[in-house]
């Protein structure tokens, strides 16, 4: 597929999910479905949450009709129809966590369920380029799946940042894609993704209408997961790494102190870096666009990766662009005492 037809698919995409969104808050508001501010919480007030139903909704949708309309020109028809599907079913039983907080065990069962079943329908060559037996290679595949569902669902703790995040992982993994023609089929379904999310996050800015909720953080979380996973089958595991390398340094480091310190790490907290950086500036716009700097950063060492540079230095770029922002995070002191 042409340039112009994903650039087009996206803004479609974002539109179309724009305008769903509306409808979704003006919902969720008559039904009175909202976040209350607590002692963990980043914002004040009531806000509505599960904007993620209409995000999910366009992209499955898009997903699905692209695989029937365009058979071959995006993937494997049936795989691409049962990721879709497998992401619905994990985003409705979310939804239901968002109602009425299931307990921890039975969401995960769900989402290993989800993982067990996506990892069927990856794609045949080996995700970690024939460094481990096949069998191997698929439940380590899917152990990294499992943590990207959970870190995405931790990380969307303030204003537009999974819309930040998901966006840049969707267009990164679209630039790579149609750029150097590996895994070119992923290119579409990543601007789709891109495009939903980046509407969606027009209503979640700051001071966000509406939230995502479990059903977009851990519906986003399984598909942005199999496309990141697809991308290194396709022999793309360093620019798959770089693109998230920034949720996966700041959640990942953050679950091992709290590990470290005898926390309940399965509870939700606001120990991150990018929510100690929020608390303190007091800004949530300020803090997702500085990740989008970072992420810009990143997109463009996977793209020198991927077009043939030195691996190895763009992997240190990516990973000091990270280190560089976890430290100013860290060392964010309130306005009031920088004053």
């Amino acid at each position: 597929m042409s340039w112009s037809l994903h650039i087009s698919l996206g803004l479609a995409a974002c539109i179309v999910t724009y305008l769903a969104t509306g409808a979704v808050l003006r919902l969720l508001t008559a039904r009175a479905i909202l976040d209350h501010a607590n002692e963990r919480s980043s914002h004040a007030g009531a806000v509505p949450r599960g904007g993620g139903i209409a995000v999910m909704a366009v992209i499955i949708a898009a997903w699905c009709a692209l695989a029937w309309l365009a058979p071959g020109k995006v993937g494997d028809s049936f795989n691409i129809t049962a990721i879709a599907l497998l992401a619905a079913g994990l985003a409705g039983f979310s939804f239901l966590d968002d109602l009425s907080n299931l307990p921890t065990l039975q969401r995960l069962m769900m989402q290993l369920l989800a993982v067990a079943l996506g990892c069927l329908v990856l794609p045949d060559s080996p995700v970690f380029q024939g460094l481990l037996p096949p069998v191997a290679d698929r439940l380590a595949a899917g152990f990294c799946w499992l943590w990207f569902i959970n870190l995405f669902n931790f990380m969307d703790g303030i204003d537009g940042i999974t819309a930040v995040e998901a966006g840049s992982i969707g267009v990164g993994i679209a630039l790579i894609t149609q750029i150097s023609g590996a895994g070119g089929d992923l290119a579409a379904l990543s601007a789709i993704a891109a495009g939903a999310v980046i509407g969606f996050g027009v209503l979640n800015w700051r001071p966000a209408k509406i939230f995502l909720g479990d059903v977009g953080s851990v519906g986003l979380g399984f598909l942005l997961g199999w496309l990141l996973l697809s991308l290194a089958a396709a022999g793309q595991w360093l620019p798959a790494l770089l693109l998230s390398l920034y949720y996966l340094c700041d959640a990942t480091w953050t679950l091992l102190r709290r590990i470290v310190r005898g926390e309940k790490f399965w509870q939700a907290h606001r120990s991150h870096f990018y929510q100690h950086a929020a608390q303190a500036c007091g800004d949530h716009g300020r803090i997702a666009l500085l990740i989008l700097t970072c992420n810009l950063l990143l997109i463009a060492a996977a793209l020198w990766a991927a077009l043939g540079g030195n691996q190895w230095l763009a992997l240190i770029l990516g990973g000091a662009a990270v280190a560089f922002l976890l430290w100013y995070f860290a060392k964010m002191k309130p306005l009031d005492e920088m004053e």
